[in-house]
């Protein structure tokens, strides 16, 4: 069960340091695999990527990429009703990501010239999807439809074979419903150095985006640079903020929402109440014995933390504090106290606004910051797959007006020929 603090007893210090644990940095074991995938992937291509999936994923593997008669059984076999959810999940994360989508702008000098920035979306950006025991199409959802909306030209899939070879039919219905054409079975670090290197089947991309596990996430550690990355993608998060006229069931169901994603999973509940507290841990353990990934649970539970708060303003500092993925508002009047939040990836507010609406089809993706990032990092959004170039045109006149700074600055810093490329316009004996 969670950790329980209480601020009223307990020292800050000591709660604190509950709550930021030491990042576990990888082993260099684990760092030399991963490039030792990095090479085999480069210098073998899909003879490579074969052999690994045979190895960790399906040992009769054949080919990598998804035929159109694999997404035509997919159509098959999936329930109505769940090709009408993935449609309705795709129309809501559509509409949210529309605005968002930025053009480009100039402003007129008014001593002549132009400013301006140009906006262009990536060309080609490749998607992981996880695989293992789950299927996800959501993840295909949330990460695809913030890049169409943004106007990306091509959108590469690699997710793991299921042992007999296929991919899960929901994740390849969600892939056509999006506009999905490629898709690869192909999972793993080396699924991501297949996407930035290019291999005979699957084509080098520009940006790759999506979660994985410890092995997923190095290797695009080790790609960034070559390729864009979105961030680093570790165990799911949620905090709640909760007061006395928060129902504790609620809570507790939300607690878990997030807990069951991986035993590294890590929730926290702050709330000025003891009482709702006290409830809320009662009911989880009640809920527990139900659920079918108890020993997930329990383990994530076990390094999670509960502490009860002086007061509200109080709760919110250790909610800031954690920077969490997911952070619920379970209060009075959540939007009053929606500015005391500074660090969270996605916030939800009240109580009729479960987790799962989040990760599902509220709309926002639900590719988020982890790991305390939210202090510094965006969800998943259009702005992902854009990219900004800035646009100068100067006329003679304006030129005039700042040769003056530009010779200031540039001999201050010792730069004679960016000093010269000003003088040679405007000094005609020097032409």
């Amino acid at each position: 069960m969670m950790r329980r603090f209480d601020l009223r007893v307990d020292s800050e210090e000591q709660v604190r340091q509950a709550l930021l644990q030491a990042v576990a940095f990888p082993s260099p074991e684990i760092e030399a695999q991963v490039r030792a995938i990095a090479q085999q992937v480069q210098a073998e291509g899909d003879t490579a990527l074969l052999r690994l999936s045979r190895q960790w994923d399906c040992p009769t593997l054949e080919h990598l990429e998804v035929t159109p008669e694999e997404f035509d059984r997919a159509y098959q076999r999936v329930r109505p009703e769940v090709v009408e959810a993935i449609q309705h999940a795709i129309a809501r994360v559509r509409r949210y990501h529309r605005p968002m989508r930025a053009s480009s702008w100039w402003n007129p000098e008014p001593s002549g010239g132009l400013l301006g920035q140009m906006v262009r979306p990536l060309e080609r950006v490749g998607i992981y999807v996880p695989g293992g025991r789950a299927r996800y199409p959501s993840s295909v959802i949330m990460n695809a439809v913030p890049a169409k909306v943004a106007g990306v030209n091509e959108i590469v899939l690699c997710s793991p074979a299921q042992p007999d070879g296929s991919l899960p039919d929901s994740v390849l219905v969600a892939a056509q419903e999006v506009g999905i054409q490629r898709m690869f079975k192909v999972g793993g670090a080396q699924a991501v150095f297949a996407m930035a290197f290019g291999t005979q089947t699957i084509p080098a991309v520009e940006k790759i985006v999506g979660p994985g596990n410890l092995y997923v996430n190095l290797a695009k550690r080790m790609v960034w640079g070559l390729v864009g990355v979105d961030h680093w993608a570790g165990p799911s998060e949620v905090a709640i903020v909760a007061d006395e006229t928060a129902n504790p069931l609620y809570v507790a169901s939300d607690l878990l929402t997030q807990l069951e994603h991986g035993a590294e999973s890590v929730g926290y509940l702050f709330s000025p109440s003891a009482t709702l507290v006290e409830r809320t841990l009662q009911m989880m353990g009640e809920m527990l014995p139900q659920r079918a990934r108890r020993d997930i649970l329990e383990r994530s539970l076990s390094q999670s933390v509960a502490a009860i708060t002086r007061n509200l303003p109080e709760a919110f500092e250790l909610a800031n504090l954690c920077a969490p993925e997911h952070l619920s508002l379970m209060v009075a009047e959540p939007m009053g106290w929606l500015s005391f939040v500074r660090n969270a990836g996605c916030i939800l507010l009240g109580n009729d606004t479960p987790q799962s609406a989040g990760d599902y089809v509220a709309g926002p993706s639900h590719t988020l910051p982890t790991g305390r990032s939210a202090r510094f990092e965006s969800p998943l959004s259009v702005e992902t797959f854009l990219k900004r170039s800035s646009v100068i045109m100067l006329t003679r006149n304006a030129l005039q007006q700042v040769a003056p700074d530009i010779l200031t600055l540039a001999g201050e810093e010792g730069f004679e020929a960016h000093a010269n490329a000003v003088k040679v316009r405007l000094d005609p004996s020097l032409q």
